[in-house]
């Protein structure tokens, strides 16, 4: 924990490859000091098949999943944080969003917990 989830559209991938991005975002959480570095989890999903708006328009959206316990403000400057590094990545892409959740602390459960 913290997971975060890139979905993508593939063509974006042509412009920066899965590991610059993952590198990137890594270390944009890392940087938000809310997180052991060891913890920070990043992942991509590339879509051939969506529509946005009805079209074919390439989009960018992170979907991060984080233990409660942090600040809304802090969430929130994690998302723009997020949405600011792909921007400088990305900057002719238009769509690029990133939104915040939090597991329970009370029913999250993981292996090391047994």
């Amino acid at each position: 924990m913290p997971h975060f989830v890139v979905e993508c559209s593939r063509g974006v991938l042509q412009i920066h490859d899965e590991d610059s991005i993952i590198t990137r975002l890594h270390d944009t959480a890392n940087s938000s000091g809310l997180f052991e570095e060891s913890d920070i989890k990043v992942r991509i999903r590339p879509y051939a098949t969506y529509a946005v708006g009805g079209s074919r328009e390439d989009f960018i959206h992170t979907f991060a999943w984080i233990m409660q316990g942090r600040s809304i403000e802090q969430r929130a400057a994690l998302s723009r944080a997020i949405v600011s590094e792909l921007a400088e990545m990305f900057p002719t892409l238009s769509r690029i969003a990133a939104n915040i959740s939090e597991f329970e602390r009370a029913t999250y459960f993981n292996r090391a917990m047994m």
